[in-house]
């Protein structure tokens, strides 16, 4: 699909969008179900000429939730779909780990670092003219989040398992990824954050996509 938005978004992050929808075909028909749940949801709210908010949540919102979050909010703007909101928490809260930082500025995005105590927060850009994303770890009922009205999206089967219920949800998908932490200090992390992050990009490219075109 091609965007009408696109000329919005910094050229390498352009690039890399139209790179992950090229690589739709290798999205499973089981993580297509997951991701098609997601999009009825968004299309059903903004239907409605409602307001579609997600959460994504996982353990330590340090990785897989930041990334999902900073996509699904692009990929709606690149896609052209309205009125949608995307937020991250964990079930405790740490910091945005520098290797999954690092995967997103390779990835084609401009990050602002500002001093928040020992919880940096990162202002990420997508484009000169478009609203910045602001990045930070924090529980997933944090005052920075929806307390209602929200899809939960749980990306990590832990997140999911200990927190059977999500106050004030009013959906919730179970959309795990593989954890890049596990490659911290063995060599292999750039390789690893930047498969996650491709994924990631992937998938929620592939959901907006289908969103905006519906």
């Amino acid at each position: 699909m091609q965007s009408s938005h696109d000329t919005a978004f910094y050229p390498a992050l352009n690039r890399y969008f139209k790179a992950r929808l090229a690589e739709s075909s290798l999205i499973p028909p089981d993580r297509r179900k997951m991701l098609e749940s997601i999009s009825a949801y968004i299309a059903e709210r903004v239907g409605n000429g409602e307001s579609a908010r997600l959460t994504f949540i996982c353990t330590h919102n340090a990785r897989r939730s930041q990334m999902a979050q900073i996509w699904a909010q692009t990929a709606a703007r690149f896609f052209g779909v309205p009125r949608v909101s995307a937020f991250s928490g964990g079930t405790e809260a740490s910091a945005f780990a520098s290797p999954a930082v690092s995967a997103i500025v390779r990835a084609g995005f401009w990050i602002d670092r500002h001093a928040q105590a020992d919880n940096l927060a990162y202002v990420v850009h997508a484009g000169n003219e478009l609203p910045p994303i602001r990045a930070f770890s924090k529980t997933f009922q944090d005052p920075a989040n929806p307390d209602d009205g929200f899809c939960a999206v749980m990306t990590c089967s832990s997140a999911d398992r200990d927190c059977p219920v999500i106050p004030g949800a009013d959906k919730r998908v179970l959309l795990p990824y593989e954890d890049p932490g596990s490659s911290d200090g063995t060599g292999r992390e750039t390789d690893v954050y930047d498969d996650r992050c491709r994924e990631i990009c992937r998938e929620l490219s592939w959901l907006f996509a289908g969103v905006g075109a519906a």
